[in-house]
């Protein structure tokens, strides 16, 4: 039997959580680089996965499967693709970093009792998510997928409401109620989303009999399974609304703003730059995989859906005053371009996608984290209540230029090559949705140059005078994910041939084909 690598690789986080979890309560320090030892040997087998994976090969590989509750028919099912392999390596990534910048955020709560442990509850939460969005990315049994889709949400919302953001103009009860607020919003809106997959999941099993990808694959291949319309398409309906809440698609996305703006700083990273992307990559695993005729029956909606996503949350953007909100609010925008490239149905716009999710990731995280630690100095997040940082702290604040940069696509640094596939490989299939969507990088350039400007630049205003500039922890959590967007905005190589290969699987089993563009015969 081979080394079962993808279980390992999920379950060292989960061990660790508990690991932490058990550090006594006086030895915090030795809790948080417990688990940022755990976060990069993590990342360590991550690159091993990484550098395992053959793009020419199986469509999954380093697979495993036994059975787990024979009488249901469910099985402990593993297998990564392209584009799981991807994203698992961007979730083992950006952990260690997420641990780094939120090194002190527990420590405000630490008390005298010696059953209140929050620095260690802080981080064994955030490495129970990491296990569990890992798997999520490498499981090929729809049930198995199920109860992890479901089950990340517990921690999550204890890390919202539990851990929330103390940068707030109002009191302390106040701010208690807007954290406990967003957190049960964030719960109530994934756990509905939940409830209807999970009728879709039981109906997919009536219907084909497995909840096992490779089977129902077999099974339409060989003609033995054979789906009404109508019931393709509610259950496509099922996959994709759940879908759709975690990515989050417009109007299913209200509770992004809350639980970014309640959320420290390396949570809100967590929530878009990680756990979000469960959604999105889940409507190319299952949606295009399970539904495929269902999926093309409902692109025009989904297409517009997108639309609105890009220009409705790109303007909301430009008109926010709390820095928190607006990246908020600019990665629902994002989100409506990885969607829009989802269902464009084109190679370049489902390639584009998937670079999209790695790279929102690494930007987000970079501007938000850059953000988190100016609000930590500051102890506000309103945009008002800044002015001037460039003259006090020149490396902070051009690290938090590069970021922005990066979320508005700048030509040479990553974001740029997947926006730039997206609009291309919409435009090819929908040209008038590929012209409408190029509205949000216009309104992407004025809300982050805005958000520099009033932040960055002008005179020094009152309270950012003595601000310190980047220490070493806080470099050594920016740095890496410059250099990373400037690496792949000029070489993006790495990610394309292993995520090519998948996304022509995905076309296949769509059966669909690029447009080939028009050229008139010369005369």
């Amino acid at each position: 039997m081979s080394f079962p690598l993808l279980t390992v690789t999920a379950a060292l986080p989960a061990i660790g959580a508990i690991a932490t979890a058990a550090v006594p309560a006086a030895r915090r320090t030795a809790a948080k680089w417990l688990a940022l030892a755990v976060s990069l040997a993590t990342l360590v087998l991550a690159g091993i996965v990484f550098a395992r994976f053959e793009p020419g090969g199986d469509r999954y590989q380093l697979t495993e499967s036994h059975a787990w509750i024979k009488d249901f028919g469910v099985r402990y099912e593993l297998g990564v693709d392209g584009i799981g392999v991807a994203l698992l390596a961007l979730t083992a990534l950006l952990i260690p970093f997420v641990i780094l910048a939120g090194w002190h955020d527990a420590d405000v709560l630490e008390t005298n009792s010696s059953r209140w442990r929050p620095t260690q509850g802080f981080f064994a939460l955030i490495l129970m998510v990491e296990a569990m969005v890992i798997l999520s990315f490498v499981a090929t049994d729809v049930f198995l997928f199920y109860i992890l889709f479901e089950a990340m949400l517990i921690p999550m919302y204890f890390l919202i409401g539990g851990f929330g953001d103390r940068a707030h103009s109002g009191s302390d009860e106040n701010a208690a109620a807007q954290r406990s607020y967003a957190a049960v919003k964030f719960l109530l809106y994934n756990l509905a989303g939940g409830l209807i997959m999970l009728a879709a999941v039981i109906g997919l099993y009536f219907v084909a009999g497995s909840f096992s990808l490779s089977e129902i694959a077999e099974a339409r291949a060989n003609g033995s399974l054979d789906m009404a319309t109508s019931t393709e398409r509610w259950l496509f309906l099922g996959f994709f609304f759940a879908f759709a809440v975690k990515a989050p698609l417009w109007p299913l996305h209200t509770w992004l703003p809350n639980a970014m703006g309640e959320a420290t700083t390396p949570v809100a990273v967590l929530i878009t730059a990680v756990v979000d992307k469960v959604g999105t990559f889940a409507m190319l695993r299952f949606c295009l995989q399970l539904f495929p005729e269902a999926s093309k029956w409902a692109t025009p909606v989904i297409l517009v859906l997108a639309l609105i996503s890009i220009v409705y949350g790109a303007l909301l953007a430009v008109g926010q005053r709390d820095i928190k909100r607006l990246i908020a609010y600019a990665s629902i925008s994002h989100f409506g371009f990885i969607v829009l490239g989802i269902f464009a149905m084109t190679s370049q716009g489902q390639s584009g996608a998937t670079l999209y999710m790695v790279n929102h990731g690494l930007s987000t995280a970079a501007l938000m984290l850059v953000a988190g630690f100016l609000i930590t100095r500051r102890g506000s997040r309103l945009i008002a209540d800044y002015g001037g940082v460039q003259k006090v702290a020149p490396v902070l604040a051009g690290t938090f230029l590069v970021g922005g940069l990066a979320t508005l696509s700048l030509p040479g640094l990553a974001p740029f090559v997947s926006e730039f596939l997206v609009l291309v490989g919409a435009f090819s299939a929908y040209p008038v949705v590929g012209i409408i969507a190029t509205v949000g990088i216009v309104l992407a350039a004025l809300y982050v140059l805005v958000l520099y400007q009033r932040t960055m630049t002008g005179p020094v205003r009152e309270g950012i005078g003595g601000m310190p500039d980047l220490k070493v922890r806080e470099l050594a959590v920016a740095l890496p994910l410059i250099a990373l967007l400037i690496f792949l905005g000029v070489f993006p190589q790495p990610l394309t041939e292993v995520v090519n290969p998948a996304v022509q699987h995905t076309m296949h089993d769509v059966q669909k084909k690029d447009p080939q563009p028009e050229v008139e015969a010369a005369k």
